[in-house]
């Protein structure tokens, strides 16, 4: 890990416990061990697909299953969902409306959207009753009011969708938890396989750095900003 500024979650309760869904993944990886280096933290535990328990988007029942699996190791304080897709062997983002079809829309609805509302749905309820924050990285490419280019149907739509879900989530979630943050929350662009066919090699943040932006702007929300969604460096993005 590149020598970055130590994280610490002052915000939430002594010892407090974290979970980070994607954790194979560079920015999943990288705030598992930013997590780990902070005192206060009691533990933290990373899913993925070769993670016990595991959890993969593709797979509906294993989301369950993971937080059935985890609810005698909770509650947690923390939880982030830094697992997505923008590229797969179906092809880059689509550039043109020629370019859309079933398989790559799917393919990315069911990493970006329909997984990670399933993991609303289901691990939400492990949430602390006290102060506690539930993230979910989104993209600034999914702000509606933000669009000025077009071009990356699938991908937009599908973190446009997920803003709404947590949103909406977060709605509910207050009424039994006010002292809940539910976020979006855009990474920027961070050196990684997924950013790689974009030159993010050459204009990407390191994941060390990256994660403790993002460790940061968490540990600063309030109740009020439940519901919200915001940039790495704390901005406030436009729906």
């Amino acid at each position: 890990m590149p020598m970055v500024a130590s994280v610490s979650m002052r915000s939430l309760p002594t010892p407090y416990r974290a979970l980070v869904v994607g954790s194979s993944g560079a920015i999943g990886a990288a705030m598992v061990q930013h997590l780990q280096a902070d005192p206060r933290c009691a533990a933290v535990l990373g899913l993925s697909r070769s993670s016990q328990p595991r959890i993969d988007f593709d797979d509906e029942a294993s989301v369950a299953q993971a937080a059935r699996a985890l609810h005698a190791q909770g509650p947690f304080h923390l939880i982030v969902n830094a697992a997505g897709l923008l590229h797969s062997e179906l092809g880059l983002p689509e550039k043109r409306l020629a370019q859309l079809n079933y398989a790559q829309l799917t393919q990315t609805f069911r990493a970006n959207t329909f997984g990670p509302a399933l993991l609303l749905a289901h691990f939400a309820p492990l949430l602390a009753r006290e102060r506690a924050v539930f993230a979910l990285l989104s993209a600034k490419v999914g702000s509606v009011g933000d669009n000025r280019l077009g071009g990356w149907y699938s991908y937009r739509a599908s973190k446009a969708a997920l803003n709404m879900l947590v949103k909406t989530a977060a709605i509910e979630v207050a009424r039994q938890q006010p002292d809940a943050v539910l976020v979006a929350l855009h990474p920027g662009t961070v050196a990684s396989a997924l950013s790689a066919p974009f030159r993010g090699a050459e204009i990407g943040r390191a994941p060390a750095v990256a994660a403790a932006d993002m460790l940061a702007v968490l540990d600063g929300l309030r109740p009020q900003d439940s519901g919200g969604f915001f940039s790495y460096t704390g901005q406030a993005l436009p729906w």
